[in-house]
């Protein structure tokens, strides 16, 4: 495998090795305990020190703070307001800058296993997007339930004004496949809002499929720019003989990914640890994965991952894998 690209540590608030400040600042996993809290298991903070320790002493009971109503709702959250809210951190996030976040519901059946928790920050160039599609049951169009785009007002404008077909643009064409999807170029035709794309600099995404006990589709999508990236690789792993394979994917070094056959076994490094619990996962250090990861990255300086299990009713379809 060819090595990622230079990066830097996903939940930092400084700019990395290229001066590019990531889109998602910090990255927390919050799993139930037997006693319906939730606990952080996992974070990605970079030097938040102060919101991480904060973090780690907090516990959300069902549908409190966000990581609970996320859980409660059985459906992504977006949250924009995190001092004048239900948020409970929210002098911790504002002394760290963070202005939104973003909190994922994963659920293996009709049991949760964990919310995923992205956070973001406002600057003058926070380009990107993080967005929620939704169907209602039985419809036949997918429109936007909520997203965060940073600065990219304009892209956000077309994305709040145009709903998608099963199969068409790519929260369409993840609800056809029910599994992750990578767009390597958003400037082609294919993806609907390739000019606007193009006019705020947003050249790669990854859809995901978010499966929940409640009614209807969600598909999250997560679009990627240069000056402020969500991820400098994205990576679907797939079941296979008892396994996983490399199936689809980007990188910004390497290019287009799955070509080769290239596999872990379950519960192998991060990504087969998700796959096998069911549980999103990070790594903070990518030198102890598994040498086909290890290698690679230490050749980009590559230094996070983010490991996101995607289940259908049937079983796991997919780990949707990031990384800066």
């Amino acid at each position: 495998m060819q090595g990622h690209l230079m990066a830097r540590r996903e939940g930092s608030d400084a700019a990395g090795p290229e001066g590019k400040r990531p889109f998602i600042r910090v990255t927390e996993v919050w799993v139930p305990g037997e006693d319906r809290a939730l606990t952080l298991k996992d974070g990605l903070y970079g030097t938040l020190a102060d919101f991480e320790a904060v973090s780690r002493a907090t516990r959300f009971a069902y549908d409190e703070g966000l990581p609970g109503k996320a859980w409660a709702s059985g459906q992504p959250i977006v949250l924009k307001d995190l001092v004048g809210s239900y948020f409970k951190r929210g002098a911790a996030a504002e002394a760290a800058g963070l202005t939104c976040a973003v909190a994922v519901p994963v659920f293996r059946g009709d049991t949760l296993t964990a919310v995923l928790v992205l956070f973001c920050g406002e600057d003058r160039e926070h380009i990107g997007a993080i967005e929620v599609w939704h169907t209602p049951e039985g419809s036949f169009e997918m429109g936007l339930a909520d997203g965060y785009y940073g600065t990219a007002e304009v892209f956000e404008w077309t994305a709040r004004h145009i709903n998608f077909m099963k199969g068409s643009g790519l929260p369409g064409q993840t609800w056809e496949k029910d599994a992750p999807i990578v767009f390597a170029d958003l400037r082609a035709p294919r993806f609907l809002r390739w000019e606007k794309a193009e006019e705020v600099g947003i050249t790669r995404g990854i859809g995901v499929p978010v499966h929940t006990p409640e009614p209807g589709t969600t598909v999250l999508t997560l679009l990627s720019a240069l000056s402020t990236p969500i991820a400098r690789r994205f990576e679907v792993w797939t079941p296979k003989d008892g396994g996983l394979a490399l199936t689809d994917g980007f990188c910004e070094q390497a290019g287009l990914l799955g070509a080769a056959p290239l596999t872990l076994e379950m519960g192998e490094g991060t990504i087969g640890t998700a796959a096998e619990s069911g549980v999103p996962a990070t790594a903070a250090d990518l030198s102890g994965e598994p040498d086909v990861i290890a290698s690679s990255a230490r050749f980009a300086r590559l230094t996070t991952m983010v490991a996101l299990p995607v289940h259908r009713a049937s079983g796991l379809a997919a780990v949707a894998v990031w990384y800066l």
